[in-house]
């Protein structure tokens, strides 16, 4: 994980959005069949760290913490038919506007290569989406978010204490303020 205490965080959350923004131009500037999300992602990177706003070091980094948050809004909207907003747990009136459109174009886009995938792979398998084992494997990739990085717009839960903690626009998740903890789920999809 990268030492925020090397570098302010504010460069760190700007270079987040940054990539966010990155992936999104490359979504929409692109033929959406040859677009994936690891493409764009990695396109945000290069772009990154040639403008020189972060090392590659960094931009690996942040572009693990992007995989996780589009990942996991991607995975609760294709799981529950909910929406963006139901994920985010949030009055979308107070967090800014732009951060959630393009958090929203790149999830929505995951979510659709997402649902190919697994459609392809329970075609190929032959899979029951409400199996037992197929439930018990999505509780199991949960992703957890810790104190330390960075994380797009949403709610995050203290895994000790359940405390929520809100999340506007990107930024460094911190220790929980109720019992100090430092690792945080996202609201499980029902």
């Amino acid at each position: 994980m990268i030492q925020l205490q090397k570098k302010p965080a504010n460069h760190l959350i700007s270079a987040y959005n940054q990539m966010m923004q990155e992936m999104r131009d490359a979504f929409e500037h692109a033929d959406l069949n040859d677009m994936t999300l690891q493409k764009a992602l990695d396109t945000a990177k290069h772009e990154a760290v040639h403008l020189g706003e972060v090392t590659a070091e960094e931009a690996h980094e942040i572009g693990e913490y992007i995989k996780r948050d589009i990942n996991d809004a991607a995975e609760y909207m294709m799981e529950t038919s909910a929406e963006f907003y139901d994920w985010l747990m949030l009055d979308i009136e107070i967090i800014e506007r732009k951060v959630i459109d393009l958090f929203l174009s790149v999830a929505d886009h995951t979510r659709i290569e997402l649902e190919q995938f697994k459609q392809e792979k329970s075609n190929d398998q032959g899979i029951n989406e409400n199996s037992t084992e197929n439930q018990s494997a999505k509780t199991q990739h949960t992703p957890i978010y810790k104190s330390g990085e960075i994380t797009g717009p949403g709610t995050l839960i203290c895994e000790s204490c359940g405390k929520i903690k809100p999340f506007l626009s990107s930024d460094e998740i911190t220790d929980c303020t109720q019992c100090g903890h430092s690792r945080f789920i996202r609201r499980q999809a029902i």
